[in-house]
């Protein structure tokens, strides 16, 4: 099994019921599910956890219908993304911006720079429009290719690309005072 990737014998265990192989699925997924669904609700520990769960208690039930030959991640960040967008619709979630979480007093001052920088980050992201900051997320945290994205987006490469390019300049303009400040060397506290 790769990294990215689980094996083929992995997922046909899983079609078979398998629950240990379910178990090592569940191992290799967790994290990036879970982290996806944090950026797509704001940084919202307890949204993205119900989310996460939703999404493995699904994929055990569903999981007998995944083609072979398919990528397994692409078919599992669809579904990530439909339930997102469905919890979204469900509980009408409206744009929250997290809490910066800051270092404590005893910190380092460099520590503290890149941990407000880190949030700027991920305000800035979890401001984006669900269409841009998906589309952000699977290319950028996940290394999805646009022909992967395309398929998960339920859309064309083109409109991928599109998405992308709209999402840049949002972040590009929210995130210009960091940019800022960092090529100029001026970190300020």
């Amino acid at each position: 099994m790769t990294d990215r990737e689980v094996s083929a014998e992995i997922i046909e265990a899983c079609r078979c019921g398998d629950r240990d192989a379910f178990r090592v699925l569940y191992e290799t997924y967790k994290d990036r599910v879970y982290s996806a669904c944090l950026y797509f609700f704001h940084g919202d520990a307890a949204e993205a956890a119900d989310v996460t769960q939703e999404v493995f208690v699904k994929l055990f039930s569903v999981i007998a219908g995944f083609r072979e030959g398919a990528a397994f991640s692409t078919w599992l960040y669809r579904m990530v993304h439909n339930a997102c967008i469905d919890s979204t619709r469900r509980k009408k979630v409206r744009e929250r911006v997290p809490e910066i979480q800051t270092s404590s007093v005893a910190s380092h001052e460099m520590e503290f720079l890149h941990s407000r920088d880190a949030a700027t980050i991920q305000q800035a992201v979890s401001s984006l429009p669900p269409k841009y900051r998906v589309a952000v997320l699977l290319r950028h945290f996940e290394d999805f290719s646009y022909e992967d994205m395309s398929k998960v987006l339920n859309c064309s490469m083109g409109t991928v690309a599109s998405r992308l390019s709209r999402a840049h300049k949002v972040l590009a303009e929210v995130l210009a005072p960091l940019r800022d400040r960092v090529t100029a060397g001026g970190r300020d506290a």
